[in-house]
């Protein structure tokens, strides 16, 4: 099958300024690129007035719990229409791989996120998972190993350290996930068990992606100036605690950390931006090959329970109703509320469960006002209704003005970290996150054009090795987007669809023509990467 691209203004991915040439595919593989190009082919399009960029690659993903699912489409659809064609997967250290067959932990995997509900299968090793999404999933897909994962599986989901023998069985599994080409290891330290990790733990970690000369990727154990990471509320941020954290790991090696999702969680956070990219470039300047990622949007997504303690999520409810509870329970949600610099105005409910519909939607105040209770008492009761694992879209997490200084660094790449919810309000970068991206480079808030496609594509393809993708290069695989560069600078962001996103191609497929889905391309347009 031959498709002759003509006329269109191609983005190559290096960085280099845009030309207009023709672009001949061969079924999987991109076969010439040059202007006026005269050779037959099975299908011609002119995009004359549109812009070509390699296949948009999402760098942070937890899309490998969804391409195993038995009807993966829906999960992916919302990407395609932004653009992206392929994912770097198992981030924040809550992979599907990293288990032996038959492992007795099953249940404990997925740390309460995901689960293999309505899967083809559990795939413990790369090569398993390989075998049963490529091409038969929608999108491309690189996957780490997670670390939560692994750890679970050896049989330590406790707070404590792993025996030996957990131990041995934890790095194993990591191992032989990277020796079957696992793009590289990520850890998860908000999560169980990555919680529970020491420094010496994560260190034999990150030996195993010097080894392989893998990334390292670092979903932190804390991205707030006070968490429940850290018993001392006073002093430095908690967000660059575990920053520091982080240098004890990296400093003295040549490892790729990857630092996940660059956020803030709450006003009073925001102060940590200068030193934490400080940090960074000194880290940098001693050989430690640092880079970090973000996400366009302000709010993000997290659990009900974000200042709630954990102490009171363990009482009996007959012991939650006791007043000095309560007086104690409001004295620390109070504190956690004023050192945060976010109150409940800034909770908004995504899903609390079957019959609570009507609160999704509006913030913890809002219901709280229509129900003519106090705000703790509102609270309470969502976390109570939804057993404690509601969950809600709170803010802020960035600043624009952050978010714009981010995009015109180098060292950064572009993320989703979303996913498919099944029920509520889903997280608002679902739907529209690298459109944003390219139309604040058009509107001069972000970087050249040249460069933000480049940190979708080839940066991010260079980074976790993704061989012959990111690139509209001759012989790489033709995965294309096709944008409106008009149409980007005038959208508007937040309407719940895609913009400006015109064509995408998928390993040499039209698997998107003017926002229309070829759903039987897309059964089996995704190939698996092993990175090798």
């Amino acid at each position: 099958m031959k498709t002759l691209l003509r006329n269109g203004t191609l983005y190559d991915g290096t960085g280099a300024d845009a030309f207009v040439a023709d672009i001949l595919l061969e079924d999987d593989r991109i076969a010439r690129i040059a202007p006026g190009l005269d050779v037959p082919a099975d299908v011609t399009v002119d995009l004359k007035g549109k812009s070509v960029a390699p296949g948009l690659i999402d760098a942070h993903s937890h899309n490998d719990w969804f391409a195993i699912k038995k009807d993966p489409l829906p999960y992916f659809e919302p990407f395609i229409r932004q653009g992206i064609t392929t994912f770097v997967a198992g981030n924040c250290g809550v992979s599907e791989i990293g288990f032996d067959d038959h492992n007795p932990y099953m249940s404990k995997l997925g740390a309460g996120l995901f689960s293999f509900d309505g899967t083809t299968g559990a795939y413990g090793m790369p090569e398993d998972l390989f075998a049963a999404t490529d091409r038969s999933m929608p999108c491309n897909m690189a996957v780490l190993a997670g670390h939560c994962t692994a750890r679970a599986a050896a049989g330590c989901n406790e707070n404590r350290r792993p025996t030996p023998e957990e131990e041995a069985k934890m790095l194993g599994l990591l191992e032989k996930c990277l020796q079957q080409g696992a793009a590289g290891i990520s850890l998860g330290l908000m999560y169980r068990p990555g919680l529970y990790a020491d420094v010496e733990e994560l260190k034999k970690v990150a030996a195993l992606c010097l080894k392989y000369d893998r990334p390292l990727t670092v979903h932190p154990r804390a991205e707030s100036k006070v968490s429940m990471a850290y018993p001392q509320l006073l002093g430095r941020s908690h967000l660059l605690r575990a920053v520091d954290e982080l240098v004890e790991i990296a400093r003295g090696t040549r490892l790729k950390l990857q630092y996940s999702h660059a956020i803030f969680v709450g006003r009073r956070s925001l102060g940590a931006r200068d030193e934490l990219l400080q940090i960074f470039d000194q880290l940098r300047s001693e050989g430690v090959d640092v880079m970090y990622d973000i996400y366009n949007e302000c709010v993000g997504v997290s659990v009900i329970t974000v200042i709630l303690p954990a102490w009171y999520q363990g009482m009996t409810p007959e012991e939650r109703r006791k007043p000095l509870t309560r007086a104690k329970l409001a004295v620390l949600v109070k504190a956690s509320s004023l050192l945060l610099g976010f109150g409940f105005k800034d909770i908004q409910v995504a899903y609390i469960g079957p019959g609570y519909e009507r609160y999704e939607g509006k913030s913890v105040h809002d219901i709280a006002r229509e129900e003519g209770i106090s705000d703790l008492k509102a609270y309470l009761k969502l976390c109570e209704l939804s057993n404690f694992v509601g969950r809600v879209n709170m803010g802020p997490y960035s600043t624009p003005e952050i978010i714009a200084a981010f995009e015109r660094d180098p060292h950064c790449l572009f993320i989703t970290d979303a996913w498919v919810e099944e029920h509520g309000v889903q997280n608002p970068v679902l739907y529209d996150c690298f459109p944003r991206f390219l139309r604040d480079s058009l509107r001069g808030t972000g970087d050249s054009l040249p460069n933000t496609v480049r940190r979708m594509t080839g940066a991010t393809a260079d980074r976790f090795l993704l061989r012959d993708r990111g690139y509209l290069k001759e012989g790489f695989y033709a995965d294309l987007t096709v944008f409106d560069e008009e149409a980007l600078r005038s959208g508007t962001p937040g309407q719940q669809k895609a913009f400006g996103i015109d064509r995408v191609f998928i390993n040499g497929r039209q698997v998107l023509t003017d926002g229309a889905l070829d759903t039987e391309a897309l059964r089996t347009s995704g190939r698996a990467i092993p990175v090798r």
